[in-house]
């Protein structure tokens, strides 16, 4: 789970990265997304690129998600009869909620395939003019896409905050003071891909991107 985790983790700061490109214009913008689907020519044909990493997601989401239902099923085999009296165990929001999250995290993917790669629910809807597509979407009459982003956006937030400080115990962080450092590079890293991912969306909506 934390090995799926990561990798995913790593696609969501480069497909920031990219859509950070909105603000230094349309042409840039433009020119970045039909870049995406040239990757690897003329080695690879036209868009190949864009379906091998939609299959290694795929694959990556899959498996986070199997991992996921396994751990669960083993922790109710450990403990077939349940107690009779359970303390309240003290842990995070972000900890408490991880399978709440998923379930809006997965939803919002397919939304947002639907909207802003196949273009099926966007008032766009143009391959060509991707751009003109995000302009489109978070436009403010479309408040709802906004607020529905926004609460996506927010749980991978805290999906992630919890999500990379159980991966780096997974893999070997076990100390007192390692322990305070991964809790810090969590909420850094969570912070920093919840205000990039936002800022896009608002930016349109209050008028800074046309």
């Amino acid at each position: 789970m934390a090995g799926t985790g990561l990798l995913l983790v790593l696609f969501l700061f480069a497909h920031m990265a990219g859509n950070l490109k909105i603000f230094v214009g349309a042409d840039a913008f433009d020119h970045y997304a039909h870049w995406l689907r040239d990757i690897g020519t003329p080695l690879l044909p036209h868009t190949w690129y864009l379906w091998i990493q939609r299959g290694g997601l795929t694959v990556a989401v899959v498996g986070h998600i199997a991992a996921a239902v396994i751990l669960a099923r083993r922790a109710r085999l450990a403990r077939p009869v349940r107690y009779a009296h359970r303390p309240k165990v003290q842990g995070s929001y972000a900890a408490r909620t991880m399978r709440w999250g998923g379930v809006i995290i997965l939803l919002f993917v397919i939304f947002h395939i639907l909207d802003l790669t196949t273009g099926t629910v966007n008032p766009v809807g143009d391959a060509q003019h991707p751009y003109a597509n995000v302009v489109a979407d978070f436009a403010p009459s479309r408040w709802y896409v906004t607020l529905f982003y926004t609460l996506a956006i927010v749980s991978v937030g805290f999906h992630l905050r919890h999500g990379i400080f159980s991966a780096l115990r997974t893999l070997g962080q076990q100390t007192p003071r390692g322990e305070r450092r991964a809790r810090a590079i969590a909420l850094v890293l969570s912070l920093v891909l919840v205000v990039g991912y936002l800022s896009v969306p608002f930016a349109v909506t209050i008028g800074a991107i046309k």
